[in-house]
């Protein structure tokens, strides 16, 4: 039981670390068009970026796939910058790509990569002991995760009702505070 609070404590660190808030900022732009009332669609597309980062873990641990630290850290703000820039387009309209399914696909995509910027620790870590570990560390994120989405749900339940934000400028300024933090990230990490 001691290890599965140790790789449980580590995916619930990893997502609440306020040192590597990429993780956080990119929740926040992922739930931005959301309230309460669609926790359903939220918690699905929770779900799926947890899926997609913990089969990057599950690929890297079994040296499936390698990619070079450069290239992730890089690519990590561009997932937060294009979430944050579909919202900033998509703002007050009906979002049809979520009808599609593109959205649940891209944002596995997105874990993906947000996983293999974790994924040469955790495989350190680890050190081959199987699947289960990675299991475990995957519900500290989702656990994380939703401890995250429930504070900017508030947050955003709060902005617009007491403060009279409409949906659609909550999304525009929140989307564009994203992209002010995320900037400066991509510019450190500019691989080209």
């Amino acid at each position: 039981m001691s290890d599965f609070w140790l790789y449980f404590n580590l995916g619930l660190h990893h997502v609440l670390d306020w040192k590597a808030y990429d993780h956080i900022l990119f929740l926040i732009v992922l739930c931005a068009a959301y309230n309460f009332s669609s926790w359903k669609k939220l918690l699905l597309l929770v779900t799926m970026f947890t899926l997609g980062h913990t089969l990057s873990l599950l690929l890297a641990s079994y040296n499936v796939v390698s990619v070079s630290g450069r290239v992730i850290e890089f690519l990590i703000p561009v997932t937060i910058l294009v979430t944050a820039l579909f919202n900033l387009f998509t703002a007050g309209k009906e979002k049809k790509v979520e009808k599609m399914g593109i959205f649940y696909i891209v944002t596995i995509f997105f874990g993906l990569i947000h996983g293999l910027g974790f994924a040469s620790f955790f495989t350190a870590l680890d050190s081959g002991s199987g699947i289960l570990p990675l299991l475990e560390f995957a519900l500290g994120i989702e656990a994380a995760q939703i401890i995250v989405v429930i504070i900017i749900l508030i947050i955003a339940f709060i902005f617009q009702t007491i403060f009279r934000f409409n949906k659609r400028d909550w999304v525009l300024v929140v989307s564009s505070l994203v992209i002010g933090m995320v900037i400066p990230m991509l510019i450190n990490n500019w691989i080209f």
